[in-house]
């Protein structure tokens, strides 16, 4: 909690958080909410009401269950999100909670991130853009 050094955001995870609108995106983590949010805080991402920590879930990743409860705060089947994730476990629970997930090689090497199931690999979050067209939400891939 009081060991913050090193903590930021991913490059480009807080302008991608800022241009999806409020209610169409959430954290889901196995960490507790105390750590959770002071770590967010600290990484300028801001901390929402459908926050998933470990004392909302039973089954922690790679169970789907944190993603599922994830979708469902947010009002959406697991079939319509995506899940941005750096580790092979969150990427087999994003997976099998139904989403299609963009992984990032921050803490596992890429091939263990499409061996985990990732629906595709980027370098880091500045490589997703989202945008609203008509029929709502876009995500674009930098290849």
């Amino acid at each position: 909690m009081e060991d913050l050094e090193g903590v930021v955001a991913m490059p480009g995870a807080q302008a991608l958080v800022r241009s999806i609108p409020a209610g169409r995106w959430t954290v889901a983590t196995s960490a507790t909410r105390p750590l959770a949010e002071v770590r967010l805080r600290t990484a300028g991402i801001p901390i929402l009401g459908s926050l998933v920590t470990a004392a909302d879930i039973k089954h922690g990743k790679p169970h789907p269950e944190p993603y599922q409860k994830a979708a469902a705060r947010l009002g959406y089947p697991a079939s319509e999100c995506v899940v941005v994730e750096d580790a092979p476990a969150g990427i087999r629970a994003g997976k099998a909670a139904g989403a299609r997930v963009i992984a990032v090689p921050t803490t596992s090497p890429r091939a263990a991130l499409e061996i985990a199931g990732a629906d595709w690999v980027v370098r880091n979050c500045a490589d997703i853009a989202a945008s609203l067209d008509g029929s709502g939400l876009v995500l674009t891939l930098a290849t």
